[in-house]
């Protein structure tokens, strides 16, 4: 734990900032990964979205491998390479963030997501492992756990995304305690993604 903190502390400050900045302004956070990583997209996703600590209002929290009839359907029709990178095309907007897990750094699903999170004009939060330096210089952020072991990596990823999750329920909603100003708060953001959204499609 020592290690991690010593090599990923300023990265995991940097990367909850990031998402503080997004969801404060209306943006949405997306997750992707394959298997194991898939499981920690999904779980960090209902973190924000449902709650980590506080009894505080959802936050806006996507994880793109939950949907099986989009990931089938892409996947036949496009290829599995396109499964999370599709769905942003259609979900996707500047100033929303991505973070795409992968412990090798090498999954093709996970790095066409990050092409398109840019072109999309959205900030990418990488979480791998040491053999994956290539693939953390794609990224805004890079969370890299110091191992090239699988298991020791994915227990540093998690460990990392828990420590955003707080990081960020510290910041939106602690202090005088979430009432309901605050929560008027949270929920104005997703409208203004909506329409944001809504506007970059049209403007197409």
């Amino acid at each position: 734990m020592g290690r991690l903190e010593a090599a990923c502390g300023r990265a995991v400050a940097d990367a909850a900032e990031a998402v503080i900045a997004s969801l404060s302004s209306g943006g949405t956070v997306f997750f992707c990964g394959n298997g194991g990583s898939a499981a920690d997209a999904q779980h960090l996703a209902a973190e924000l979205a449902g709650r980590y600590f506080l009894d505080r209002p959802g936050l806006a929290a996507v994880a793109l491998s939950t949907n099986s009839s989009s990931l089938t359907a892409i996947g036949n029709d496009f290829g599995f390479d396109q499964v999370f990178s599709r769905q942003l095309e259609s979900l996707g907007a500047p100033g929303d963030v991505l973070f795409a897990i992968t412990t090798s750094g090498t999954s093709a699903n996970v790095l066409r997501a990050i092409e398109t999170a840019h072109v999309q004009g959205m900030i990418v939060i990488g979480m791998t492992g040491a053999r994956g330096r290539r693939f953390a210089a794609l990224c805004d952020h890079a969370l890299v756990t110091p191992s090239d072991v699988t298991p020791r990596i994915q227990e540093g990823h998690i460990v990392m995304g828990h420590t955003v999750c707080e990081l960020v329920e510290r910041a939106l909603f602690a202090g005088s305690g979430v009432n309901r100003a605050n929560a008027a708060a949270a929920r104005r953001p997703r409208a203004t993604a909506k329409a944001k959204a809504s506007g970059r499609r049209r403007a197409r």
